[in-house]
């Protein structure tokens, strides 16, 4: 019988540096069955442990496309997040999970997609992009529109590179305060809207970042035309046991960790206005 708060030992097998504070992880499990069984879907996330320290919720951003291994990008935030943070390659983490929906890729096949992000709310739709990138020919074109504080916190910085070259595909960004050198957009996100056309017709809209960020880009996209049903974003909540137990990240009658991450704007209007900042 499978124990829904067992986790599984995973062993780090590379860390790349994003930001300042920001790592993305490549673990594979120990025991072989489990790692050629375990599967995931685009947008889902893992509770992410740390024996003697804790536990906590993490997007998977590897794409599922690529077998084998997960990725995590974690910010050093927090008790659990500095401990892993302090661990190396060859080091031991422990993972359950995957919890959660996912993006509706089936849905999206065919479509012209906007990847909107801010900040570390990149992460999280990395599993969704290079999933739409591995199999390019299905959809429409594709725009990422990525703001972060400062050129130090871009992340994903030789993806960003690579996503650009592919065709059909745009890469815009901007950040609040530029370096010398920096060679893009400064300004929120928004400001992106007067670098490049952003079109409703036969598109949808992925956003993930700062709750104040996709309040205004919420806006922006409904005086593009976007309609609720065509605005899909992954929230963040403090979903403490991934299972809908504890209550923690309830909204309304919804639980995040079951019921999300991922809702359509639509979705989201419904719930109580108390609980969110759009």
């Amino acid at each position: 019988m499978k124990n829904d708060y067992l986790p599984h030992k995973a062993k780090i097998t590379s860390i790349q540096k994003e930001s300042f504070d920001t790592n993305t992880y490549k673990v594979v499990f120990d025991d072989k069955k489990i790692k050629d069984t375990f599967d995931y879907k685009q947008g889902q996330f893992a509770e992410i442990s740390v024996l003697g320290v804790g536990e906590a919720p993490i997007s998977i951003t590897s794409s599922p496309t690529r077998k084998g291994f997960l990725e995590f990008s974690i910010r050093n935030t927090g008790k659990v997040t500095r401990a892993i943070h302090d661990l190396k390659v060859n080091d031991p983490l422990f993972v359950r999970g995957p919890y959660g929906n996912s993006f509706p890729y089936d849905e999206l096949k065919g479509k012209n997609l906007y990847f909107i992000a801010g900040g570390i709310g990149l992460p999280p739709l990395r599993s969704l992009i290079n999933m739409v990138m591995d199999n390019r020919k299905e959809f429409g074109h594709v725009k990422i529109l990525y703001g972060a504080k400062t050129p130090d916190e871009v992340c994903f910085k030789k993806e960003l590179e690579e996503w650009k070259n592919i065709p059909n595909t745009e890469v815009w960004l901007t950040v609040d305060k530029p370096c010398d050198g920096w060679g893009c957009s400064v300004g929120v996100v928004t400001e992106l809207w007067k670098e490049t056309n952003v079109h409703p017709e036969n598109a949808v809209a992925i956003l993930c970042g700062p709750p104040i960020m996709i309040k205004f880009v919420i806006a922006r996209l409904a005086e593009s035309g976007f309609k609720d049903i065509d605005i899909v974003m992954t929230l963040e909540r403090y979903m403490k046991c991934g299972i809908g137990k504890c209550g923690h990240c309830n909204i309304g009658e919804k639980f995040v960790c079951i019921d999300g991450p991922v809702f359509t704007y639509n979705q989201v209007k419904a719930f109580p206005t108390k609980e969110h900042a759009f």
